[in-house]
């Protein structure tokens, strides 16, 4: 089996992309959704730290490169389908969102409605050049 034969085993998306998860490897919780292309998540494995596909921007992006806010990469695994990534990641500096937040996932459906729950920990304007 050739060195990059599991990245062959990856069902790719017909854009040729993956969707990931990052949790929070010792709360269980799920910080972030964002995807990766083959050459994202070969830089992961290589560098021990999570490298996204940004969509939007159409390019490589390493999670927290503005900001620090960096994602070590703890465990990987994939789906039964093998068509989801689950990353088990250490959050550097507690904030994976870009609105200054612990967890993109700081909304709930309430009373019919999307409702904050969770504080902002760091203005964005403080994190962002």
């Amino acid at each position: 089996m050739s060195s990059a034969a599991w990245l062959d085993e990856v069902a790719w998306t017909d854009d040729g992309l993956i969707p990931v998860i990052a949790q929070q490897h010792d709360s269980g919780r799920v910080v972030m959704f964002a995807w990766m292309n083959r050459e994202a998540l070969a830089l992961t494995v290589q560098e021990g730290y999570a490298v996204y596909w940004s969509r939007s921007r159409q390019r490589l992006w390493r999670k927290g490169e503005e900001s620090g806010h960096r994602q070590r990469v703890i465990d990987m695994q994939i789906d039964c389908d093998a068509d989801v990534i689950l990353l088990q990641i250490e959050q550097e500096g507690g904030i994976a969102c870009h609105t200054g937040r612990a967890s993109c996932f700081y909304r709930g459906l309430e009373d019919g409605g999307w409702r904050t729950r969770e504080p902002v920990l760091k203005d964005p304007e403080h994190i962002y050049k």
